[in-house]
């Protein structure tokens, strides 16, 4: 599989994801949103504020190299990733409140992310080049998102007994291309993975462990419902790596700077996956406690 069949592949996968998603969607869903302002002001402010500064700190106590440090800020700078949905999906999460907060979090990032990325190249590299945020990118994500969930759900609401049979196949399916686009990513990269892990692999992880952490326990702290808190953690934790490579790439034309956005790709399945097992056994052995006859 070449780049430009997997470049092509890959937005239409997730698209076919997003549909499955919508099937377990209605408009009742995102009405019930607006019962949650907390949720939505706790996930945005934890990703657009804590974790940009989260992402300086390391930046400086482990004194990475300006390049690698513009390249981590540009990722904490960037919004939530359309599979920050899927993986609400998979392990019970709020997705109504996911697909809220990605829309929310991409509109306000065309204003922050441009912000944060040049006053990182100033602080960093003391250049006085500036950018833009690349608004067909934004497109392109809710593209992907809302088109495709909007006929899932309009599937829903005009046969409703098709789209409950379609739900467990396409939940698996959707795990199936999960695994499927990390393990491809792995093998395309495999000649540059140990390289790539020596520059920044320790910051990487520790941000992505961080914005997963403070994605849940944040949330939890404040008492927020477990289905939001779920959702509020792979919004948090899952950014758009898509966007941080376009724009490292294309508008910054600098490989190293993309560097920090491609490791974290890596990093993120796995400690999402491993979140989300941690988050399922958490929820059986509350459901087996609540269960058991009390003597």
């Amino acid at each position: 599989m070449d780049s430009g069949l997997f470049a092509f592949f890959l937005p239409t996968t997730l698209a076919l994801m997003m549909m499955g998603l919508g099937l377990e969607l209605s408009v009742k869903d995102f009405m019930r949103v607006g019962r949650y302002p907390k949720a939505i002001f706790l996930a945005l402010f934890t990703q657009q504020i804590i974790l940009v500064g989260i992402a300086f700190l390391i930046c400086k106590m482990l004194n990475l190299p300006p390049l690698l440090s513009v390249g981590l800020m540009l990722l904490a700078a960037s919004p939530g990733g359309p599979t920050a949905n899927l993986f609400s999906y998979i392990y019970k999460g709020d997705v109504a409140l996911n697909i809220t907060l990605t829309a929310i979090n991409s509109v306000i990032c065309t204003f922050t992310l441009p912000f944060i990325v040049n006053l990182s190249i100033i602080y960093f590299l003391g250049d006085n080049q500036t950018i833009g945020m690349p608004i067909e990118k934004i497109a392109h994500v809710f593209l992907i998102i809302f088109v495709p969930v909007s006929l899932g759900m309009l599937l829903r609401y005009a046969v409703p007994a098709l789209s409950y049979q379609l739900t467990r196949p396409m939940r698996l399916i959707s795990i199936f291309f999960l695994f499927f686009i990390f393990l491809y990513a792995l093998f395309r990269e495999k000649s540059n993975i140990v390289l790539y892990f020596a520059d920044v692999g320790l910051a990487t992880g520790i941000f992505c462990f961080t914005s997963l952490f403070l994605g849940y326990s944040i949330p939890n702290f404040a008492k927020i419902p477990e289905r939001q808190a779920r959702a509020c953690t792979f919004e948090i934790g899952i950014h758009n790596t898509a966007i941080s490579l376009t724009i490292a790439l294309s508008v910054l034309s600098n490989t190293t700077i993309a560097i920090p956005a491609g490791v974290y790709t890596i990093f993120m399945y796995v400690f999402v996956m491993f979140f989300g097992f941690i988050l399922t056994r958490k929820n059986n052995q509350l459901m087996t406690a609540s269960n058991t006859p009390k003597i």
